[in-house]
């Protein structure tokens, strides 16, 4: 762990982000015009304007530079080299799409990195005010709940309810996973940092995405690993030993059910 109270860092990182819904997200939802990245994914005056903020206001809590979706792509990749000494990794708003059409499934992200993983992290959704949260070796959270409280509602991968964004995924595993699903039903609601937090508190049992940025899966993959969640890439091995921006995701809540779904994803490939 790093030397700094974990604790302290969380309660500012919410006071932070419940301050910034206030100010840029609340009087906008659903109202503000938006523009086209290069990707094709939306992006608005909000997210500039909440990365902004997080931008100025993160390195007053740890003093370290900050990693967002929205800026140029050859600075995140030199920023994301200071991921062993320290470093802030933000998404200002996970879930574009949703927030200009009024869906109120989006999120505010925020993971600090320390020794390259995440030894802190949150997500809130600020329409709803679920507030999740990780401190590496301490547990994740929903609010006041501890996460690994709640036991998984399923013991085998046919019961399942899976979170799989189809549109990334290749076509040899959406074809399997159209045609022969391993699991009872699928669902996938547009921003990957919440739906990460989902399968961690138990609505999602499994997850598949085949390619996130590290702001998506930051402070997530901290949260569904501190509930007692397992995530591997489509590649065998520790997590966080894959150094690259973005990858592939597997993941699942409960580690007897992972086994199941990685074996039937990886076969699939």
């Amino acid at each position: 762990m790093p030397k700094f109270a974990a604790s302290t860092v969380v309660d500012q990182m919410k006071d932070l982000v419940l301050k910034i819904s206030e100010e840029e997200i609340f009087h906008n939802f659903k109202i503000i015009s938006h523009k086209r990245k290069q990707d094709g994914s939306p992006v608005t005056a909000v997210d500039t304007a909440v990365q902004v903020a997080l931008q100025e206001a993160l390195p007053k809590i740890l003093d370290a530079p900050v990693l967002g979706e929205e800026m140029p792509e050859d600075e995140q990749v030199a920023l994301w080299e200071l991921r062993e000494s320290g470093l802030w990794c933000v998404d200002p708003i996970d879930g574009t799409t949703n927030f200009v059409n009024g869906i109120p499934y989006f999120s505010i992200s925020i993971a600090y990195f320390k020794g390259g993983e995440p030894v802190v992290g949150m997500v809130v959704n600020p329409m709803t005010q679920e507030i999740f949260s990780a401190e590496l070796g301490a547990g994740a959270w929903l609010g006041a709940q501890r996460l690994s409280d709640k036991l998984p509602r399923h013991s085998e991968l046919r019961d399942c309810v899976a979170s799989a964004d189809f549109k990334r995924l290749p076509e040899v595993l959406k074809s399997r996973l159209v045609t022969y699903p391993p699991y009872a039903s699928q669902r996938n609601f547009g921003s990957a940092c919440l739906e990460w937090c989902h399968v961690a508190s138990g609505l999602f049992d499994v997850y598949v995405h085949g390619n996130q940025k590290v702001w998506d899966f930051a402070a997530g993959a901290l949260i569904l690993s501190e509930s007692g969640g397992v995530m591997e890439t489509f590649q065998k091995g520790p997590f966080w030993d894959d150094g690259s921006l973005s990858r592939p995701i597997i993941a699942a809540r409960d580690p007897a059910i992972f086994k199941a779904w990685a074996k039937y994803i990886r076969e699939a490939l």
